[in-house]
């Protein structure tokens, strides 16, 4: 992975942690937008960390032109600023995880090996947003628009109302009285019927389906938010 970070103090530091973690590699830091991309083009990385505030480009900028690339890196923005348009930039232009500077180094970490494989992970405040965002569209839930919700069982069923407010696989394991590999098992099924990649796309597809009711409280309003809200597992 490579990390991008206008601060090098910062940008040390998030090396010294990720260093220590056995399967990470970090092959480089900067502070530059352009020379992220020439290190992205050499390097190769799986991942990249970054801030949206860089030298000479912006980092908001520099994975715009990263996703012209012919290999395109898991991008995670790291970041002060979860301002609307912010959120709306980032996620338009491809990136995998957003996370705010206040995020745990634990949550770090765990972001890093979700963009790895391509899974999608949102700092608890915009995934509670995008929520929102979704109950307030005009749309009509129908769930003749996407039959693979009719094949669905109640167990399964459930477990997408407990990821649609921010539940982890352990939570929901412990909710239910079941294992952590049911619960993957029972998403897993899901995620194949409806036809989506990740769990952010799951709760977006079961709101419009229909299978997340309106009087359903919205992630965090009935018990504290997990630290990451979209993470797929």
């Amino acid at each position: 992975m490579l990390i991008c970070d206008e601060l090098p103090v910062i940008g040390d530091g998030l090396r010294t942690l990720l260093d220590a973690v056995p399967d990470i590699d970090v092959v480089g830091t900067t502070d530059n937008g352009m020379e992220a991309i020439v290190l992205v083009r050499a390097a190769r990385p799986d991942v990249v960390v970054t801030d949206l505030n860089l030298r000479t480009i912006s980092g908001l900028e520099m994975i715009r032109k990263l996703a012209k690339e012919d290999a395109v890196p898991s991008i995670v923005v790291f970041t002060e600023s979860d301002a609307d348009q912010t959120v709306s930039d980032v996620l338009h232009a491809g990136v995998s995880c957003l996370l705010g500077k206040d995020a745990r180094p634990q949550e770090l970490i765990a972001a890093i090996q979700a963009a790895a494989v391509g899974q999608t992970v949102l700092a608890p405040g915009v995934a509670r947003r995008l929520v929102t965002w979704f109950r307030a569209q005009p749309q009509r839930r129908d769930s003749s628009a996407y039959p693979g919700a009719n094949e669905l069982t109640k167990r399964e069923r459930e477990v997408v109302r407990m990821v649609a407010r921010g539940m982890s696989t352990e939570e929901v394991a412990r909710e239910l009285f079941i294992g952590e590999a049911t619960v993957r098992t029972h998403v897993y099924r899901v995620r194949t019927k409806l036809g989506v990649r990740d769990r952010a796309e799951l709760v977006s597809l079961a709101y419009r389906a229909g299978l997340i009711s309106s009087d359903e409280q919205s992630f965090g309003e009935e018990r504290t938010p997990s630290p990451v809200m979209a993470r797929s597992r």
